[in-house]
């Protein structure tokens, strides 16, 4: 039947519109996932398509609230396709800042050393290392299976000889002891988001809270971080936080405290998103 697919993409985009922000961009993503193709030849081919048989379970799970990135096992972030699962954080194109902002501040010298705090997918170390090509990295998170995530994105991407990963709880006593001192850039995206806070539903359901609460005001990790980066960071090192939306002063105080001059960025929503953070 001529032009099913595309009635069948109207009508999933009505069906998940008051579920996404973005319901036909879901459908697309989820036809060219069913048929196995890119979304850029699912809509130069789609007046030829069949609608593929599981397409309407696809929409479905979004129904129920389900991340696309978990259905399609893949989230793109820096122009980079990463594998994810409900193991690690789903990257967010509001974290690409850090890798603008890194970039950025290494216009006069670019980083030998990388360290990413709270790795998860390795998005943000995998990025840097892409943008750096004489840089090696190394991703610490608590979690193994993120970790797995991690080494396997490293794979995919090419960059396994210059990324390494490491199980390592920032939470225990004297944590930085098993990382040599003297990295150039920092990279970190913890958890930030206050215990009671409420999240949308496909947060909330399906990405891992230990990756995202913090405590009672969502400051637990930075107290943290940030006094260890003094034991972590190189003489002239930086390193870039990402922040919730209203901690801004709380982190920059925290930082203060520890000696850092600090810079605020915003993200695309004109919101409080990055510190960076020096000597």
């Amino acid at each position: 039947m001529a032009d099913a697919a595309a009635a069948a993409l109207r009508e999933a985009a009505q069906a998940l519109s008051g579920i996404s922000d973005s319901p036909r961009l879901d459908a697309e993503l989820l036809m060219a996932h069913a048929l196995q193709i890119e979304r850029s030849d699912l809509l130069l081919k789609l007046p030829d398509l069949a609608v593929p048989a599981e397409f309407a379970a696809l929409v479905e799970r979004r129904r129920q609230s389900e991340p696309i990135a978990h259905i399609v096992g893949k989230k793109e972030f820096w122009g980079l396709d990463f594998l994810v699962t409900p193991d690690v954080l789903i990257p967010r194109p509001d974290s690409e800042l850090l890798i603008e902002e890194a970039i950025r501040v290494s216009a006069s010298g670019s980083p030998q050393r990388i360290l990413d705090l709270g790795t998860g997918s390795g998005a943000l170390l995998l990025a840097a290392l892409h943008e750096f090509p004489d840089a090696e990295g190394w991703g610490i998170d608590a979690s193994a299976t993120a970790l797995q995530i991690a080494h396997n994105n490293a794979d995919a991407l090419g960059l396994a000889d210059r990324a390494g990963f490491l199980l390592l709880d920032w939470t225990q006593p004297e944590w930085t002891n098993i990382l040599e001192p003297g990295f150039d850039l920092i990279l970190a995206n913890p958890p930030y988001v206050a215990t009671r806070a409420r999240l949308a539903k496909d947060v909330a359901d399906y990405e891992p809270h230990q990756a995202l609460f913090a405590g009672e005001d969502g400051l637990d990790d930075y107290e943290i971080i940030i006094p260890a980066l003094t034991k972590l960071l190189a003489p002239n090192g930086i390193a870039l936080l990402e922040i919730g939306f209203d901690q801004a002063k709380s982190v920059s105080q925290i930082a203060r405290k520890s000696g850092y001059h600090i810079e605020l960025k915003q993200d695309l929503g004109s919101n409080d998103r990055l510190l960076i953070l020096h000597r």
